[in-house]
């Protein structure tokens, strides 16, 4: 695979969701393909299942993709061709959570495209690294008081001494499977049940943090740079979750001095990772998530500040391939 130069186009490749099914107004993905398209690069579609390997290649069926700026009429493919990825200079790996085998299998193939040439967004070996929930551990100075259990009995004791606990599964997106369990610990032994499938599956309890109800703010970093500005997600009435996918309200709002501390915290094993476009998940003084896979508000802080994060990300892109020229 020959390299970016000012003599061509980048070729670069997308394996998301289908795109038939996204969501037009706020989709982070889109806006990815629009900062790509408008430099005059092309686009090959491609879903998960869609990839595979022949003799050690990562191939794929892929379509030419154009996208639009149109809510009725948001994309074209072309006809499906299966070529290999290393065709491509670069694949943005965007599909969503969960991180399940079928997902982890995909990663495994785009690491066999890596060692041909292709820049891979988030690299491969990140992706498989840094479960979501988990690579926040590695910086507890930044995280309130956090367990990872399947045993009831030590994740009772954990309820028992901080009284008001977040549970969740260490696999979820969107505030799937969140549970806010309050000092009666009402339903606390059910939740344990389903949520560790009876003693088998590890999850995270965390103490509850009350300033969710000011929103839990997406703080992004385009190549371990921050945004000067996170999406606060401020949860409905009655919820204690704010993601947007759960009913929250976006609103962008600067960063604090307190973000930027939490953003110099993990910094550098964000660049030593490679990873090139990241989300944090930050509720009152804490980082709660660190986000690999897809992190999303891009779209929200986009229109309400104005900003072209997609932008800095196609040229941080751009800065990654010539430094392996």
């Amino acid at each position: 695979m020959s390299q970016q130069t000012s003599e061509r186009p980048l070729r670069v490749g997308v394996v998301m969701d289908a795109i038939s099914r996204l969501t037009y107004k706020k989709d982070t993905t889109l806006a990815m393909l629009w900062a790509a398209q408008e430099r005059g690069w092309s686009l090959h579609y491609m879903e998960q299942e869609d990839l595979f390997l022949r003799d050690g290649r990562a191939h794929a069926r892929m379509r030419d993709l154009t996208a639009f700026r149109n809510p009725d009429d948001w994309y074209a493919l072309g006809a499906p061709e299966v070529r290999p990825l290393a065709d491509l200079d670069v694949v943005l790996m965007r599909k969503d959570p969960p991180v399940d085998a079928h997902f982890l299998n995909a990663v495994h193939l785009l690491g066999f495209a890596e060692r041909e040439g292709v820049l891979v967004v988030n690299p491969t070996r990140a992706l498989l690294e840094c479960n979501e929930k988990l690579f926040a551990q590695q910086f507890p100075q930044c995280c309130t008081p956090t367990l990872v259990s399947c045993s009831d009995a030590v994740l009772r004791e954990f309820h028992a001494e901080h009284r008001d606990v977040i549970f969740k599964p260490l696999d979820g997106m969107g505030g799937s499977g969140i549970f806010h369990v309050q000092p009666e610990g009402r339903n606390l032994g059910a939740i344990i049940e389903m949520l560790t499938e009876h003693g088998r599956r590890q999850i995270m309890a965390q103490r509850y943090i009350p300033e969710i109800k000011d929103g839990d703010t997406r703080i992004l970093l385009v190549d371990g740079e921050p945004v000067p500005y996170g999406l606060a997600r401020v949860p409905m009435a009655g919820e204690t979750r704010g993601n947007l996918a759960a009913g929250g309200t976006g609103t962008s709002r600067e960063l604090t001095a307190r973000d930027h501390w939490l953003v110099e915290q993990v910094q550098p094993m964000i660049r030593e990772k490679g990873l090139l476009f990241v989300g944090l998940d930050v509720i009152g003084d804490y980082i709660t998530e660190i986000n690999v896979t897809s992190p999303t508000c891009v779209r929200e802080i986009d229109d309400q500040r104005g900003t072209d994060i997609a932008g800095l990300l196609m040229e941080a892109i751009v800065r990654r391939l010539a430094q392996r020229a």
